[in-house]
């Protein structure tokens, strides 16, 4: 596992280089937009919120005695909420709208990777879309019920580094997830496709740490995630599903 998840970073490493060198930057224009807008989006509405649902959870609490304990927990829990639900949100908005554009980034540089020129599952625009959407929301549904219980964790002292710990590592996995199925798209169904992803998951959370941590970086994190990110998924994908093939 950690082996793999060291080979889903370091597949960065070379990312910008490919991404130069086939000219793909062009594709990556609408994303970033998205990427951008979306980030703005979602930022102004948690800021908006954040003093809202902090007082809110606060005036739970009706008694004088330990009030300024509760304010400092509900003011902690209301801020991981926001930034936890924020990023969550933001990633896969961005994935399934930037579906149909990332999908023909994969396909070139799977091209590079093979040296073979073909498309290996016909697929419009429409339908890379509507798959997208469906992939993201299936694991919006499935995030949300590992997030919740670690949220509510995350107040336990000690505990609380754990399942704090543990909830980058989930966003981390789904994340990775989105990027992987781009290239997936083209070789397996849905069904198959989420196996694959389960049956490779450290390649899967080392690409998403580093696109959670791209995160992090103002302004330029929301510009390079996608194209870094998919371009070093679609190279490791390639890679096992190669492996796969030859197993056979």
């Amino acid at each position: 596992m950690i082996k793999n998840i060291l080979k889903g970073i370091r597949a960065y490493f070379g990312a910008f280089k490919l991404i130069s060198k086939l000219k793909l930057w062009k594709y990556f224009r609408i994303p970033i937009l998205i990427s951008v807008f979306t980030a703005i989006a979602i930022g102004g509405l948690a800021y908006s919120l954040s003093d809202t649902i902090g007082h809110t959870i606060s005036n739970m609490w009706k008694w004088e005695f330990g009030k300024n304990v509760f304010e400092m927990i509900s003011t902690f829990f209301s801020g991981l909420l926001i930034v936890v639900v924020g990023l969550l949100l933001y990633k896969h908005i961005i994935m399934a709208l930037s579906a149909p554009f990332m999908s023909p980034v994969s396909e070139k540089i799977e091209d590079y990777m093979t040296g073979e020129n073909h498309t290996h599952r016909e697929t419009s625009f429409q339908e890379q879309l509507i798959r997208g959407i469906r992939i993201n929301i299936r694991n919006l549904s499935r995030e949300l019920l590992y997030t919740i219980p670690l949220l509510l964790l995350s107040l336990i002292p000690v505990i609380g580094i754990f399942s704090t710990f543990l909830l980058f590592i989930v966003q981390a996995y789904y994340a990775g997830f989105g990027n992987m199925d781009y290239t997936l798209e083209r070789h397996f169904k849905y069904k198959e496709s989420v196996q694959f992803v389960n049956d490779n998951k450290g390649i899967t959370i080392g690409n998403g740490i580093v696109f959670m941590l791209f995160l992090l970086v103002p302004f330029i994190g929301v510009i390079l995630v996608l194209p870094l990110s998919v371009t070093a998924a679609t190279t490791e994908t390639i890679k096992k599903i190669q492996l796969k093939e030859l197993s056979k």
